[in-house]
Order: structure tokens, then sequence, then C-alpha cells
């Protein structure tokens, strides 16, 4: 499944969502940057991927920057970002929770939507479909009166 392309589908609301393709050999880490990407993030927090979509806190499978990192403190038995693979995490209709920035806590709904092989002269990855206007990172707050 190495040699495979992933259909990936990216959902911030209801409103909101990305679709990318992205190579089975991709590490988690190039999919988490292809995200950031494609809703006009910074790769500047800390992140990780789990399976349970609708409590984080309740994840068997758990795959988190923070493994990779000399200092990190992982959840237990969170496993790296940086050398697992797209192809190894992924199957069609997987859902996952892809969690950015712990302290502002985005979290996107992601589903692989199918597995094909790559079509010809393809660059990959590359998003395919944008759908809604992306929430600000850092949105700009009106002080509020004192």
């Amino acid at each position: 499944m190495k040699d495979k392309i992933f259909t990936l589908k990216i959902s911030a609301n209801q409103q909101v969502h990305r679709s990318i393709e992205i190579t089975g050999d991709s590490s988690l880490y190039k999919l988490a940057e292809v995200i950031l990407e494609s809703i006009d993030f910074e790769m500047d927090h800390a992140f990780g991927f789990y399976n349970n979509y609708k409590n984080i806190y309740k994840s068997t499978e758990i795959y988190e920057l923070f493994k990779d990192m000399p200092d990190g403190e992982p959840c237990p038995g969170a496993k790296g970002v940086k050398k697992q693979m797209v192809c190894n995490t992924f199957e069609p209709k997987k859902k996952m929770a892809f969690l950015f920035d712990y302290g502002d806590d985005w979290i996107f709904l992601m589903e692989c939507k199918n597995v094909t092989d790559p079509l010809p002269k393809t660059k990959y990855p590359r998003v395919i479909e944008k759908v809604g206007i992306a929430p600000e990172q850092y949105p700009d707050y009106d002080d509020e009166e004192e």
C-alpha cells in the first residue's frame, strides 16, 4: 500500500473541509504539514492523531509529535509521527481526529475516503477540494472594555 494514493477528507466543521491526496509512504508528519497548509495554518505547535474522534482522551491508537521530541511528554502508548506512514495508519472509511495546538485545541475530523493507484504525471501530495473558508489560526480579538 506504500505506492497507493490515500484520499483523506479533513473537516473543521460541517461547512469547512478539505480533501487531499497523499502517498501511502508519506509520514504522518508530512500529512500534518499538508493539512495545515490546506487551511493556511502555520505549523508552529505540536499535534497528534487519535482514533477516537468523539473523545480523543479515550483513544487506543495515538500518534503524537511529542513522542518524536527529546523532551516531549506523549500520552501513554503513543507512537511518533515522523516514521509512522499513512499506509499503516489509514484504510477506507477509517476516521481519526487530528489535534493541532494543545493550547487552542484545533480538532479536525479526518476520514479516509479511498485508496487508489497514482495518476500518471501527477505530483503528490495535493489538495483536490476546498469547501468553505478556513478558520483563522490567530483571530484578532477586539480588546474588551474594562
